[in-house]
This record gives structure tokens, sequence and C-alpha cells, in this order.
């Protein structure tokens, strides 16, 4: 299976990644680093991350933890398309997680 960023994601991780890369000087490719090293392990294994919501239709989101820069991965297994659908990138620390209604 590969990993694929919805639209929502895809900004989120611009965002991320140019907001580690200005203050962050002593490790500006962390976050893309361990975005990368993340999206390798829920390749390898899909059902890693912990449930976190189940979506209208059934659909079940994960969301694993990048431990070095505090933020959760949430992702969909889409068996049927063999793709696993990176949904949402969200710090950690935040008291509320992010909108997952269906679009």
């Amino acid at each position: 299976m590969k990993t694929r960023l919805a639209e929502p994601a895809k900004k989120q991780a611009r965002e991320m990644h140019r907001w580690w890369k200005k203050h962050r000087q002593k490790a500006p490719m962390l976050f893309a680093m361990e975005l990368d090293a993340v999206r390798h392990r829920i390749e390898e294994k899909p059902n890693l991350g912990v449930i976190y919501a189940v979506r209208r239709g059934g659909i079940v989101v994960r969301r694993i933890l990048m431990e070095k820069t505090r933020t959760h991965v949430f992702y969909e297994v889409m068996e049927s398309e063999q793709v696993i659908m990176i949904v949402a990138l969200w710090g950690a620390t935040r008291e509320t997680g992010p909108d997952l209604d269906d679009e």
C-alpha cells in the first residue's frame, strides 16, 4: 500500500514544514524526515495506529504520533484502493482534534 495526503493534510504539511524550517534552526528538516518515516511505517503496517474515530459509512480513522515533532498523523486505510489516505496532521499539544467530518 502507498500513502497519499488529502488536500487538507497537504496544506497542513506545507505549513508545518515551513514553520519547522523557520523556527527550528538546529533541525530544520526534522518534520519532513519524520513524516516520511511514519509514512513508510504505516505502509508496512497499515493498522499500526490506534483507532481515533469512525466516520460516516464506517470509515475508520487511525492516529499515530510523530514523537520528535509531537504531531499526530490521522489516516484511513482504503483496502479496496490499496491506499492509505492521510487526512490530517495535527499538533499533539492542541486541546482539540481536527475536524474529520465528511466533506
